[in-house]
């Protein structure tokens, strides 16, 4: 795989050593276990699969490199780079400015932007109507193109079927960016709607089935469909594509609920799916499943607690953080500052939407187990700030150094 250039602020000599030894000694990635580091009165599992994935690495050179190169102009993202706060405070601290927030509301106004300025793309992408826009503006929206090759992927895939008279249905969250820009690019060749999750699909499957009115689906699906959208002619021929941080198994039940749907009401043997059904299984992004799939492995191990790392409006680490709360106690952290001692940790409750505080989240025993894993846009430099920060507690641990030995040995 490429190798990119990443700033050395990122970077973890501790966590890029793990790394590279599972990669050694797991060449096809088929080995889901965790890699243990044993400090003691402190122990770590650690998901085999974890931080900077392709997409953002790629994207982080390219910001980088744009800003290296244009010394003295204005440089503008028309939104975060990716959802990581460490990433995106680097850039604004170099001078760069952001058009738009995540959910698209605008920070700049358009007039302010000329055509001798750099605007940078991130890596979720863009609509086409903002591509046109900065065309119209003289600037060439791919010149400094960030854009994850995964997320170009299933736009591909989406107008391929599109072409073929499939009605698109995107499994994301609507607000977020990358499902607007696929939305926006999917309407382009074909009938488009956007679902979250599978409550959604099951409402859809009413339409799918005639079971309630064109009506009560524009009111049900408000906002979320492409113009001139009809359920009655549109939903009979369907393909499912996802936003690429979305949980996996949630999109392959989606779409596997929805195929049996079709299936059920249009009586469809199995030579005869393909009328009603697009197979859009390619589309799933594979850093996105080796972080699940490494996490549903690492949840299988006792622990005494999890700790996920990332930017709190990050979808795939969101998700990641569902996963261990079904079966541990777990913070949602972005960075070690949030672990304020021992005895508090400072942390994200999906839930409420709100940061809290929770005490005495340490048990008093021999050994603590802890679960640590992060999102795919969270550094390495995090990763190994948590690490020591917590280990740090306990006066009497084994030394870095020697567990590191000990893990080259196994």
């Amino acid at each position: 795989m490429k190798s990119f250039a990443i700033p050395e602020i990122y970077k973890s000599g501790i966590i890029e050593k793990i790394k590279n030894i599972r990669r050694q000694n797991d060449k096809l990635k088929k080995d889901f276990s965790p890699t243990v580091l044993d400090f003691g009165p402190i122990k770590f599992l650690i998901a085999r699969h974890f931080g900077f994935c392709y997409g953002v690495e790629n994207a982080i050179e390219i910001a980088y490199k744009t800003i290296a190169e244009n010394e003295g102009k204005n440089i503008y993202l028309l939104s975060e780079m990716i959802h990581n706060p460490d990433v995106n405070e680097d850039l604004l601290a170099k001078g760069v400015s952001f058009i738009m927030d995540t959910k698209g509301k605008q920070l700049i106004p358009w007039d302010a932007i000329q055509e001798e300025d750099v605007v940078i793309v991130p890596a979720f992408g863009t609509t086409l109507e903002i591509q046109e826009l900065l065309k119209k503006k003289r600037i060439d929206p791919y010149e400094y193109d960030t854009t994850c090759p995964f997320v170009e992927k299933v736009w591909k895939r989406a107008s391929q079927i599109g072409q073929q008279d499939y009605t698109i249905v995107v499994h994301g969250k609507p607000n977020h960016e990358e499902t607007r820009a696929t939305f926006s690019h999917s309407q382009a060749d074909a009938p488009t709607i956007v679902i979250k999750n599978i409550e959604e699909a099951v409402e859809l499957a009413q339409f799918i089935k005639h079971e309630k009115t064109a009506e009560e689906f524009y009111k049900t699906f408000s906002g979320r469909y492409s113009e001139g959208f009809e359920p009655e002619k549109h939903l009979a021929r369907i393909g499912v594509v996802n936003q690429t941080t979305m949980l996996a198994s949630e999109t392959q039940g989606i779409s596997d609920y929805l195929k049996n749907v079709l299936i059920e009401h249009y009586q469809l043997k199995k030579e005869t799916i393909s009328n009603h059904f697009a197979d859009t299984r390619d589309t799933l992004c594979y850093a996105t499943n080796d972080n699940q799939n490494a996490t549903m492995a690492l949840i299988e191990h006792k622990a005494d607690f999890a700790i996920v790392a990332g930017g709190y409006n990050s979808s795939n680490t969101s998700h990641l953080v569902e996963l261990c709360e079904e079966k541990l106690p777990t913070y949602f952290i972005e960075s070690a500052e949030n672990i304020i001692d021992k005895n508090s940790i400072a942390h994200f409750d999906l839930h409420t939407k709100l940061e809290k505080q929770t005490k005495n989240y340490f048990p008093e025993k021999e050994q603590t187990t802890i679960i640590l894993t992060c999102g795919a846009s969270c550094p390495d430099s995090v990763v190994e700030g948590i690490l020591e920060k917590l280990i740090s507690f306990f006066p009497e641990k084994k030394s870095i150094e020697e567990v590191m030995e000990k893990l080259l040995t196994v």
